[in-house]
């Protein structure tokens, strides 16, 4: 099983299967708009910016899981980050990233790269999934991790 396995809804509330992906380095993070690491938006539309006609694509899945710092609906998400954060890449429906309504998605990534210790679930809002070109999770990157720092793992991943 692959990420081109799953289907989620964008932003806009539209299904969205993942196969269309295939191929591209993506970075798949869950976010929110009211978190001390909010304004790692603007590095990771840096990051997207710099290698988005490389095939490279962010994946932003908000979630509310955490200290309720993501209670806006998804039009709310969608013009915080487009207003505050200019952000252009791929953002989806609001999820549940741990928990009885985790979405499959997630419970995928989590099978695929634990986090430290080797806890599976989500610690905080920014984790981030580094997935290669064919849709194999590499991988697992805590909140406190800088998208800048994921840079020269994504340029590999790309070939650069």
């Amino acid at each position: 099983m692959s990420i081109y396995d799953f289907t989620v809804k964008n932003i806009d509330g539209e299904d969205i299967s993942l196969s269309k992906y295939k191929g591209k380095v993506l970075l798949i993070v869950n976010v929110a708009s009211k978190c001390g690491f909010t304004p790692q938006y603007e590095g990771l539309e840096k990051l997207y910016d710099k290698y988005k006609d490389k095939d490279f694509m962010i994946l932003g899945f908000p979630s509310n899981q955490f200290s309720n710092q993501e209670p806006g609906s998804n039009k709310d998400i969608k013009e915080f980050c487009q207003l505050t954060y200019g952000v252009s890449f791929d953002m989806f429906a609001k999820v549940d990233v741990n928990g009885e309504k985790e979405i499959p998605l997630y419970k995928h990534l989590k099978s695929e790269a634990s986090g430290i210790l080797g806890t599976k679930n989500i610690k905080w809002n920014f984790t981030k999934f580094l997935i290669d070109p064919y849709g194999k999770v590499i991988d697992r990157y805590g909140s406190i991790t800088k998208p800048k720092e994921i840079e020269p793992e994504i340029k590999r991943l790309l070939g650069l």
